[in-house]
């Protein structure tokens, strides 16, 4: 942040005199990039600051969680916290669903009631106009991720995909290995089934008609669930299942609550409606105005997520097409996609080390650092752990991904320089923590370190290893 501050040339000052010049280039760089650590002491406490943002934010949530309600205030505070964060998390915070957490989130805001914590407010009902937007994210999201297949990978058009993605995704889980054994026709079927459900149930959910509506947003959280069951993709499937039902209506959830007239929701609604007869003309006055005022700002939010999602749609329908995209700071409305290419192989990122300094000697004897849930170890078997999300091993796959790109341009360019994972910055300060033996890093971020309360090792190497489900137990 010191670098990007001390290079940022801001325009100059027009409130002279009410702003000092170092505030007018905070606020000109929380437009280029938004954080509200910029207004924060970031060089000296910048860890306090990380700290404190997760906690308001979690308290926030529980507060959420507990009530069983939210309105519009809690949800910015939210969504500004997560924002910052994201925008200074770099490589750690630069997973796709971080901008669908982000525009998820900015729509939720609208969604609410502005001040009100009651679980149903029957005087702030739900836009429409939000539950519309959820459904072009959604239909964005799926819709996204069919065409940057068929843009990518021929193995999407040949249908043998399937043959490898179980064994090559990010984090395998348990299930992942019988699924990979499935056979071939098996395989197939679930490739055609993927193109139909991204690239022609999408448009049901955009429908008019109810029926094709309902159908299109069970397709699209049915298929999230299996997807949940198949792989270790983080909270990305829970949080796709979010804008799905905004497909559904009142009628159709209603399955979900008691009809009963002595059931909490009755009594609930009861009482509000009791409460409407009872207030005052001039109060009934000030809730038609909020009313107004709410319907005003949502009509400029589509607007603005009209205007935004042009670039969007233009990507879209590109040949070039960029997935998990924000053309704009606040990643109001992106482009997303998944798993373009799929790897044939899977190689593993391995990290060992010795406390030995003559590597020549017969004695050297090397010990290996076992991550979180990502393959190593052939004799452990695979975990489960969606929807929480260990970082650090997705990017030890995307370090692998790079290892599967040299062996590539190795084979067709001999010779030719490429810079490959042990390049990554993340890394080499990785490798220098397991050099000094971090506590604090290897006791929270990897799963066993084999020097733990021993001397920290003399030598650490990292080499590339190549892993097939048939090896797990």
């Amino acid at each position: 942040m010191d670098r990007i501050f001390s290079d940022f040339k801001a325009k100059s000052n027009p409130f002279k005199g009410l702003l000092d010049d170092r505030l007018w280039k905070k606020i000109h760089l929380y437009i280029y990039l938004p954080t509200l650590f910029w207004f924060s002491d970031w060089t000296n406490h910048i860890n306090q600051i990380l700290n404190y943002s997760a906690l308001i934010g979690l308290t926030l949530a529980l507060i959420i969680v507990i009530r069983g309600s939210a309105n519009s205030i809690i949800l910015l505070i939210m969504w500004l916290l997560y924002h910052s964060i994201v925008n200074i998390g770099q490589t750690w915070y630069s997973f796709g669903w971080e901008s669908q957490v982000l525009e998820s989130g900015f729509i939720a805001i609208f969604l609410v009631p502005f001040i009100s914590l009651k679980k149903v407010d029957i005087r702030s009902p739900p836009s429409l106009i939000t539950i519309y937007l959820y459904r072009w994210l959604i239909f964005r999201i799926m819709i996204g991720a069919g065409l940057i297949k068929l843009r990518g990978d021929k193995c999407w058009k040949d249908l043998t995909c399937m043959n490898y993605f179980y064994e090559t995704q990010p984090v395998p889980n348990p299930v992942s290995f019988y699924l990979h054994k499935e056979p071939e026709g098996m395989h197939k079927f679930e490739v055609l089934s993927n193109h139909f459900i991204e690239l022609i149930a999408p448009f049901l959910v955009l429908m008019p008609i109810r029926i094709l509506r309902l159908v299109g947003g069970w397709i699209q959280i049915i298929f999230q669930i299996i997807l949940i069951m198949s792989g270790n993709l983080s909270f990305l499937n829970w949080l796709t299942i979010l804008p799905s039902l905004a497909c559904f209506d009142d009628f159709h959830l209603k399955f979900f609550f008691s009809c009963n007239q002595d059931s909490p929701l009755w009594n609930l609604l009861k009482d509000q409606y009791l409460d409407n007869v009872k207030t005052e003309s001039l109060v009934l006055k000030r809730i038609a105005i909020e009313k107004k005022v709410k319907s005003t700002i949502n009509l400029m939010v589509l607007t603005l997520v009209a205007y935004l999602s042009i670039p969007v749609v233009l990507n879209l329908v590109s040949e070039k097409q960029a997935m998990n995209t924000s053309f704009e700071p606040f990643r109001i409305v992106n482009t997303y996609g998944a798993f373009g290419s799929v790897t044939k192989e899977r190689y593993e990122v391995i990290f060992k080390g010795t406390n030995e300094k003559n590597l020549q000697s017969d004695r050297v004897e090397w010990f290996e650092y076992e991550f979180m849930c990502k393959p190593g170890n052939v004799n452990r078997t695979p975990c489960l752990i969606s929807p929480y999300h260990y970082r650090l091993d997705w990017l030890m796959w995307f370090a692998a991904f790079q290892v599967l790109m040299k062996i590539f341009i190795f084979h067709k360019n001999s010779g030719s320089f490429f810079k490959t994972y042990e390049y990554n910055p993340w890394l080499l300060s990785m490798t220098a923590k397991f050099l000094l033996n971090d506590k604090n890093f290897t006791s929270q971020m990897i799963a066993f370190n084999p020097f733990e309360n021993k001397e920290p090792p003399k030598q650490v190497i990292s080499l590339e290893r190549r892993i097939n489900l048939i090896n797990f137990k």
